[in-house]
């Protein structure tokens, strides 16, 4: 119960911005590209609890962690008109990466963060492990929301820049699109997309991080 506890308290701020950031920027997106659909329900909010769902977000993510070898969780979705956007299908793909870049943008921070602390002799462990888990989620939200199965955004940005006739056979795909992610998830599939994503990724990332890293070195 300790190392639950401990795990909840190291990750529940780097969760909700993960997720509040990630929401957000969709909405932001949108509008920029024409759609005020989001704007007016509210969703272009800092505020985690406008994007946050009782279940997805919380309820199953920490029951997933307790009972089983993966975690899996999902926020509100964003309302979104993709026929509103001045070109959908073009811009569609620009909406849906928002989120994922948000999270980029994100693991950047928490890494700045952990060098600014080492720079001015910060000791304590526990804004290092908030910092350390704050890179991980948001690194995870990336690789996870770029796997290209509709309705997650990378599926949103293969259906954007397919041709119309295979994009909207592939967008046909999005009512299962879930139920694919969890048998992914539970035969251990996902693996083959984690894996070298991920990795990637983190390359991607040190490379930004690099220049800092050597200033506050």
């Amino acid at each position: 119960m300790n190392e639950i506890i401990q795990a909840i308290a190291v990750y529940a701020i780097p969760v909700i911005f993960a997720i509040t950031l990630h929401e957000a920027a969709h909405a932001y997106a949108a509008k920029y590209f024409g759609d005020n659909t989001a704007y007016a329900a509210g969703r272009m909010s800092m505020n985690p609890i406008r994007h946050i769902d009782p279940i997805g977000t919380i309820a199953l993510p920490v029951l997933m962690y307790i009972f089983t070898p993966f975690v899996f969780g999902y926020a509100k979705p964003v309302p979104i008109d993709f026929g509103k956007l001045r070109n959908p299908k073009k811009q569609m793909a620009w909406v849906a990466f928002a989120g994922p870049m948000s999270n980029f943008i994100m693991a950047f921070g928490w890494s700045i963060f952990a060098l600014l602390m080492s720079a001015f002799g910060v000791t304590e462990a526990f804004p290092y492990k908030v910092a350390q888990a704050g890179v991980f989620v948001n690194i995870l939200m990336f690789v996870f929301n770029m796997l290209p199965i509709p309705p997650l955004d990378g599926g949103r940005i293969m259906t954007s820049i397919l041709p119309h006739k295979l994009a909207y056979k592939y967008a046909r795909i999005e009512p299962y699109g879930l139920f694919i992610v969890i048998g992914l998830l539970v035969f251990k599939l996902m693996d083959y997309w984690f894996m070298p994503m991920g990795a990637l990724t983190g390359k991607l990332l040190s490379l930004f991080v690099a220049p800092f890293r050597l200033l506050l070195g």
